[in-house]
């Protein structure tokens, strides 16, 4: 009685069939391994069939979601338990519905009583389940086993291997006995590091094979459990002359019983390595199209078949290294720390990869909802954009609530040896604001600098079936897995090429007249001039732009050589890697406790500044105050950034330093240099209430060293002008500058009036509301002389 299909679980229920009634050990178990917490508890019963156990939960104070597919279950279950309060019925299939019914802050207990071994992706549903458990929670499987099981019923029970398995990845599994039922308790993070793994070894002089790699409607990847103790794909070596993909589309039915025409299955990589010694040719067959019902014809070689969702891949356990390469190559990056291997991608063409589960469509939905909802979106052609291209195929590794966060969540995708994200999926508020920023027409031609295909297929989608995009990046990993995923979920539209972005786009891809819009998706401390040549006149770029250390996406329209601003947002992204990547000098104090950074120019004389910060503190009012409804002062950071001489930041990387400064540690502070002496802006909480909008700061400028005062003074006049002229009531209606970026070399007397901040490829100027500024003078000038030229 080994059922799979609703239907015979409809039938089952409707016939007034039911299971083994729960028993008092049971319940005395469930009393001793998952009391309820204090103030009540929610639970989860998963396949509760008629709701004995959801009832007998209830009862004991928790709160109850009973979930099972069969809606004749569901109509026995409110019947015969009508009289308890605290069950709420859902019919869903935990294999393959979407989990939206569920308590969206998780459950304490999570129980599946003689429902276990029904479930076909074992390993996909307990870690799903397992992301639902509250701190301390209990996930308890109570089934059958082998030993206590009449042969002709042993397909609804359990062997000990299969109960190990269940326990693979849990902190803790505790296994009791409740009268001949396998009562298991496991807590703890369900997770279990991917390990790439090898067979023993062969005695062949060479191997060759063809591993398929099969999704189904829900893209999800089929595995499978081998004798050995590892996941493996389906395929083998092939025989005779019969082809790489006709060998997969054999090892598949073979193994699986799932039949997929040759015609429909696609050799994309072949992977080069060796085991032990022995060299290995393996051929990555991609098969998405396929009929039969999967099963396990060689129970000698596998204990069972699954699909497993990509982003779990990196905790399932041991898998084949021929497999977890192969993965690998389908989707770069979801199983981390892979033996090397050698791979020739085949540029072959061949449809994307279909199917996502009913949970991505809603999430996705909910996505574009809450962006729009926020102001970020305002065209249909991004809104359409948001609701259609699937940000989860571009960033696999994340689940599907990381991936469709609507919040300022990125997902990171590859970080460097020293822990630091050098690639992402952006906000998506930011990158719709972005590419609304490149005011795109249809049809338009876009360069992005920077890949990982979801943004450029979002301005694929918002530039229409005729649009296309033009996307470098510098390293070559990214640009492969970038690829990888425009295979599997691609327009067709977006060109992937590996080539440093600062150098723009390769010539020949260059549209004649200059591209459309260009957008540069990590942060930058220079502009290149590449960028604006490949530019169409009155093109859109749209850049984040480091000023001070301080960091804007801002709209440029280009004029001629020169680059005007239309808008500014505020924004943080992953750092430039090409050649125009500038590490800003950093100066250390008090053993490293403190530093100072020069985020534009050299480093300045720092000598004697150890001295002065061990002595006196000198403090200064400015009279400028905040509540917490008007908190936003990153306006004010740019103002003195760009306006005034010697602007440096003061950093705490200590405790310590917080006494000294009062900069809390791992923040920093707007600062200004003299010799032997510093001032540093702060705000200072005034006024605490328990209501945020009640509660108030004032901005304070702290000092040190003999000419500490003069400049705490000029930091305070440059908060009292932002206040007058650049701050506004509103956080988001605060005044930005008028800026003009002009090209290197661009004589003092040429640009117009306002502050100058030279960069290498471009000079950029600056006019704030309220600042009457004369022509730049040189500025090949020492901090020191600027201050004490009272400039």
């Amino acid at each position: 009685m080994t059922y799979t299909a609703r239907e015979e679980w409809e039938k089952h229920y409707g016939e007034g069939k039911g299971w083994r009634r729960l028993g008092e050990r049971e319940q005395q178990l469930l009393a001793e391994h998952a009391p309820v917490p204090a103030g009540g508890g929610r639970a989860l019963d998963v396949g509760c069939g008629t709701g004995e156990l959801a009832a007998h939960l209830a009862s004991v104070g928790y709160t109850v979601d009973a979930v099972d597919l069969a809606d004749s279950a569901l109509a026995r279950a409110r019947e015969e338990h009508a009289g308890i309060e605290g069950v709420g019925w859902l019919q869903l299939d935990i294999e393959r519905d979407d989990p939206a019914p569920l308590h969206a802050e998780g459950y304490d207990l999570i129980t599946m009583r003689l429902a276990y071994p029904f479930v076909r992706d074992r390993g996909r549903i307990v870690h799903g389940l397992g992301e639902r458990l509250r701190d301390g929670g209990a996930l308890v499987v109570i089934t059958p086993t082998v030993e206590n099981t009449p042969q002709e019923r042993r397909g609804i029970a359990l062997t000990e291997d299969e109960i190990a398995l269940l326990g693979a990845g849990w902190e803790t599994l505790e296994r009791l006995d409740a009268d001949g039922l396998a009562f298991l308790v496991l807590r703890g993070p369900c997770h279990l590091d991917t390990r790439a793994v090898e067979k023993r070894p062969t005695t062949g002089h060479a191997l060759t094979g063809a591993l398929a790699v099969v999704t189904d409607d829900a893209g999800r990847v089929l595995l499978g459990r081998s004798t050995r103790g590892m996941l493996e794909l389906p395929g083998g070596k092939s025989a005779g002359r019969e082809g790489f993909a006709a060998a997969a589309v054999r090892e598949l039915a073979e193994e699986t019983g799932l039949v997929a025409d040759p015609s429909a299955a696609h050799v994309v990589t072949m992977l080069v390595d060796d085991s032990h010694g022995v060299p290995r040719l393996t051929a990555v067959v991609r098969i998405t199209t396929w009929s039969g019902a999967l099963s396990n014809p060689e129970p000698d070689k596998f204990e069972r078949w699954e699909f497993h969702d990509v982003h779990g891949l990196a905790c399932v356990g041991d898998v084949f290294v021929p497999a977890a390469q192969a993965i690998d190559s389908v989707w770069p990056g979801v199983i981390p720390d892979l033996p090397p291997v050698v791979s020739y991608p085949l540029a072959g063409e061949r449809p994307p990869g279909p199917g996502e589960p009913e949970e991505a469509v809603r999430l996705r939905q909910a996505m574009a909802q809450t962006v729009i909802d926020g102001g970020w979106a305002p065209s249909e052609p991004v809104r359409d954009a948001l609701r259609t291209v699937p940000r989860h195929r571009f960033a696999p590794e994340a689940n599907l609530a990381v991936a469709y966060d609507g919040g300022d969540r990125a997902v990171i995708t590859r970080r460097d040896e020293t822990g630091r994200a050098i690639s992402s999926v952006s906000a998506a508020w930011l990158q719709a604001d972005m590419i609304e920023s490149l005011r795109l027409r249809p049809g338009a031609i876009v360069f992005e600098a920077g890949s990982g295909g979801y943004n450029a297929e979002l301005i694929a989608h918002a530039a229409g079936p005729d649009g296309r995009v033009v996307s470098v990046d510098i390293d070559p990993w990214v640009v492969r897995r970038t690829r990888a995923f425009l295979t599997e979920a691609g327009s067709g539209r977006v060109t992937a090429v590996e080539a440093d972005a600062a150098l723009g786009a390769p010539a020949h891809l260059v549209p004649r007249g200059g591209f459309d819009g260009s957008v540069i998706t990590y942060n930058c401390w220079d502009i290149s001039a590449s960028w604006r040549d490949q530019l169409a006149e009155g093109g859109r770029l749209v850049i984040p732009l480091e000023m001070g250390g301080y960091t804007r996406a801002i709209e440029f329209e280009r004029r001629g050589e020169v680059l005007h601003t239309r808008r500014f947002t505020y924004c943080g992204f992953v750092r430039d890697q090409g050649q125009q990547g500038r590490p800003a000098p950093v100066v250390p104090l008090l053993d490293g406790a403190l530093s100072l950074r020069f985020d534009d120019g050299p480093a300045a004389d720092t000598q004697g500044l150890e001295g002065v910060l061990r002595g006196r503190r000198h403090e200064v009012a400015t009279g400028v105050t905040m509540r917490g409804s008007n908190s936003y002062f990153g306006s004010l950071q740019l103002f003195a950034a760009t306006t005034v001489p010697g602007f440096c930041r003061l950093a705490s990387h200590q405790e310590s330093a917080e006494v000294v400064t009062g900069i809390a540690k791992d923040r920093d502070a707007p600062a200004i240099l003299g010799e032997a002496s510093l001032a540093y802006l702060i705000h200072v909480q005034t006024k605490d209430s328990d209501r945020r909008e009640e509660r108030e700061w004032e901005w304070f400028a702290y000092a040190f060293g003999e000419r500490g005062p003069e400049l705490a003074e000029r930091l305070v006049a440059t908060v009292r002008a932002w206040d007058r002229h650049i701050r506004a009531e509103a956080n988001d209606e605060h005044a930005d500058p008028v800026l003009t970026v002009h090209p290197a070399g661009t004589p003092d007397d040429a640009l117009p009036a306002g502050d100058v901040l030279d960069k290498v490829n471009c000079r950029l100027v600056f006019r704030w509301p309220g600042r009457d500024v004369a022509l730049p003078g040189p500025v090949e000038r020492s901090v020191a002389d600027a201050v004490a030229e009272g400039v």
